[in-house]
């Protein structure tokens, strides 16, 4: 439940590049149908990202990298995607996180929030 919470989206994908979960928030900007569990991470893009995904994954895997980042606009949201290798103790690539967050209110933060105002 604590991840349902996150004002995030979170995607794993394992070594052998099958998605193993995802939260499910109410609030997903890409929903996630629990069909998806165990599928391949290719079939659950549209066709024309497919190739950078997987670039992202044998970069990854190679160790050549270890994070990607994107930033979309999306229905006048900005979203902020980031990719991360998870690697065990010894680097051994274990997957990817993916995590998506909406940071349209974030871009226009200035100066600093002390107290609380509501």
């Amino acid at each position: 439940m604590i991840f349902s919470y996150l004002p995030l989206d979170i995607t794993f994908v394992d070594k052998d590049n099958k998605v193993k979960y995802f939260n499910n928030r109410k609030e997903r900007h890409f929903p996630r149908n629990p069909s998806v569990i165990g599928r391949l991470v290719k079939h659950c893009h549209p066709p024309k990202s497919v190739k950078i995904v997987e670039e992202i994954i044998d970069a990854f895997k190679e160790g050549k990298k270890d994070f990607a980042e994107f930033w979309i606009t999306m229905n006048d949201v900005m979203l902020y995607i980031t990719y991360a290798a998870i690697r065990d103790e010894s680097n051994n690539y274990l997957g990817i996180l993916e995590i998506s967050q909406d940071i349209t209110n974030i871009k226009t933060l200035e100066g600093n929030k002390r107290l609380l105002d509501w």
